[in-house]
């Protein structure tokens, strides 16, 4: 924003003081995409759960538009979805649950301000949980808590918070409590504004829930809920009242509490509320840390990095997308940046506001929000673009492939879409590639972070790149990159069963299938460094 007013900081300030960046995080099956669905449903971005507006035949999730996605009911790559709601812009970013799959979500966590932790009532804190609320923590993301699925017998709410605090080690403060539970779960009772909110079912929770609002001393209460349900009710409050932790919203922001929230996604069983909850307590757009010191959302220059390419989001055109977080400034349609990897200025033409695969051009963007760019091989993943010259924020992490294999095209006739394909699911960090020193590189070995990603790779190359394929696993199960003066490098050989390989940038790397060959090769190679990334 060159030459900015008083008027146009003002504009900004507004802008960023309304917006809500936040993703969505779980262990598998807790209900994420399930609650994601119904905070559009509730925002006003959807009219049916699980049909996009104006396409009320699509009965799969909104998130969920890849078709391995929609076959399998899992989400398996991020997505981004802005919508209005009482005057805030949310930019929500749906993120996979699957262990295999979260490179993708510790990227789209590089993008938030804030996260939503939800929990399955019945299973409480899971692995994969526990490993996402650490990324969150060493990040310091606030985290927002939801207890799930409260219309299943699941654990007692008071035993669900324990649990958090000690399997996480924060505070976990409830804001709201059941009404019942498993079938006889009806409603919420608001601790903060002391208001008891009884729901009622839809057909296949389509559409929002019904709800009756009462005071938890009303006369009338026992009609609406019944006699036993008011007592238990009752008796937990005065149990909250008396020995609950209160809500602090500096322990909050500092990621050391976390509001909890009980629900049923499924039923729409307090989903209005925790919306609600969102505007109030997530925090709007923060100061970023980059190599020019701190950068902060309301200052005039505008700034942004990549964190997510995704090719074939629209079969029409098969493009390359590549989504961007605005940090500082006003985004403007063509406007002229500084592209701190390549060194030069580029113009930033034709971006789109994001609704899941669906998307429509601005002209305007703010901190806070995700747009996407068109990418002829312009953007990679981690790219910083501003008007703040040669700036870069911090890196975004990459994690070494567990597992490896030899991709082949079952029909050589479709060898150059194959190549095509790998080439490009590479470039949004679905796999990494290796080639030899030397020789053929029409067979590189493949590199992936969890099993299911080959599942992903071969399921996208058959129906985005019409090319079916063969997979040869490889016994390999770590992969190191080697740092040092070339010819040390030159220098270092392969022990017993491992390979010596390059990476897409030509960077030497050694493949280990145990550990042990690790630690002997490491012993007999001196002034070079093993590093689990190509990034460090």
């Amino acid at each position: 924003m060159e030459g900015a007013t008083a008027a146009d900081l003002a504009t900004l300030a507004r802008e960023v003081e309304r917006r809500r960046t936040f993703a969505i995080i779980s262990h598998p099956d807790a209900g994420k995409t399930t609650l994601t669905e119904k905070l559009l449903l509730y925002g006003g971005a959807i009219e049916t759960a699980g049909a996009v507006r104006s396409r009320k035949t699509q009965r799969h999730a909104t998130s969920d538009w890849m078709a391995m996605e929609q076959a399998r009911g899992i989400s398996v790559t991020s997505t981004a979805l802005q919508f209005e709601y009482e005057g805030y812009c949310l930019n929500l970013l749906d993120t996979p649950g699957h262990q295999d799959f979260s490179e993708d979500t510790y990227r789209t966590l590089h993008a938030t301000d804030s996260a939503v932790m939800v929990l399955d009532a019945a299973k409480g804190i899971e692995p994969q949980t526990r490993k996402l609320f650490q990324v969150c923590r060493k990040r310091r993301i606030p985290i927002l808590g939801f207890i799930n699925k409260l219309d299943h017998p699941g654990k007692d709410p008071f035993e669900l918070l324990e649990e958090i605090e000690k399997e996480l080690g924060v505070a976990a403060v409830a804001m709201n409590w059941p009404i019942g539970s498993g079938p006889d779960f009806q409603g919420v009772f608001d601790l903060v504004e002391r208001r008891v909110f009884r729901f009622e079912r839809t057909a296949h929770g389509g559409s929002r829930a019904p709800v009756t609002v009462a005071g938890i001393d009303d006369p009338a209460l026992e009609a609406l809920i019944g006699g036993g349900a008011r007592d238990e009710l009752r008796e937990a409050a005065e149990l909250l009242d008396g020995a609950g932790a209160s809500f602090d919203q500096d322990r909050f922001l500092a990621g050391d509490l976390i509001p909890v929230y009980f629900g049923s996604a499924i039923n729409n069983f307090g989903v209005g509320p925790f919306l609600q909850a969102l505007l109030d307590l997530a925090p709007p757009p923060s100061p970023r840390d980059s190599s020019a010191g701190l950068i902060r959302p309301q200052q005039p220059e505008f700034s942004g990095f990549v964190f997510k390419i995704q090719a074939n989001m629209d079969r029409r055109h098969r493009d390359r997308l590549a989504f961007l977080r605005v940090c500082s400034g006003t985004f403007e349609k063509d406007m002229e940046v500084h592209h701190a990897r390549l060194g030069r200025t580029i113009r930033m033409t034709r971006p789109h506001r994001l609704f899941a695969r669906e998307r429509e051009t601005v002209e305007s963007a703010f901190p806070g929000d995700v747009i996407g760019f068109v990418n002829p091989g312009l953007f990679q993943i981690g790219d910083t673009v501003s008007q703040l010259g040669p700036t870069e924020f911090e890196p975004i992490p990459s994690f070494a492939p567990e597992h490896f294999g030899v991709l082949r095209a079952r029909e050589t006739s479709r060898q150059k879409q194959f190549q095509k394909g790998i080439e490009q699911l590479e470039e949004e960090g679905v796999i990494q590639l290796f080639y030899p020193e030397e020789g053929r590189r029409s067979e590189p070995v493949i590199g992936v972070v969890g099993e299911l990603q080959f599942d992903l790779l071969r399921s996208r190359l058959a129906s985005e790149y019409g090319t079916e394929t063969t997979l040869q696993r490889l016994p390999f199960r770590l992969a190191r990159w080697l740092r040092g003066r070339p010819e040390d490098v030159a220098a270092v050989r392969a022990p017993g069963a491992s390979r010596k390989v390059l990476d897409v940038e030509s960077r030497p790397v050694l493949l280990f299938t145990t550990e042990w060959e690790l630690e002997i090769c490491i012993k007999e190679s001196s002034g070079v460094g093993f590093s689990e990334s190509s990034s460090d």
